[in-house]
């Protein structure tokens, strides 16, 4: 087993131990919270501690036309963000006409660095983790469902 899968396997176990449901899924793991599931990855640094990674999909898209309007309102979004960030990721669609327009997915991202894998770090890690989640959730709920709404 590699060392990053064994930090993962760690970091999978301390979830559970803490209520959270975690899932293995190819090189990462699936932490759901409510309805939001959040993918999880961890490596090692090379200077010593663990680096994770969280990505949030948001089942938000939005074509490359409206994506200087997106963007805007996603750096102001970020403004407000303390636990991660929102980011767009290209949705490739083989199925797609080689001139359509591109689809990009909006997903929230954060990376922790822990020191290690001990008591303390990973419970650093698990606020981080419901933070980030509830977070990102509510400002893009906040915008989208909220008495102006999105104007893009």
């Amino acid at each position: 087993m590699t060392a990053s899968r064994m930090e993962l396997q760690r970091i999978m176990r301390a979830l559970e131990e803490s209520g959270m449901t975690v899932e293995a899924v190819e090189d990462g793991a699936l932490v759901r919270n409510g309805e939001s599931r959040v993918a999880l990855f961890a490596d090692p640094d090379p200077q010593g501690g663990v680096i994770v990674r969280l990505h949030l999909d948001l089942d938000l898209y939005v074509e490359e036309d409206a994506l200087p309007d997106i963007l805007m309102g996603m750096n102001l979004l970020n403004q407000g963000l303390d636990y991660g960030a929102l980011n767009l990721d290209p949705v490739e669609d083989e199925d797609a006409e080689e001139d359509a327009p591109l689809t990009f997915a909006v997903l929230g991202r954060a990376v922790l660095w822990l020191r290690d894998l001990g008591a303390g770090e990973l419970e650093r890690l698990r606020e981080h983790l419901r933070r980030f989640e509830g977070e990102v959730t509510e400002a893009v709920e906040r915008t989208l469902h909220g008495s102006k709404g999105m104007s893009a």
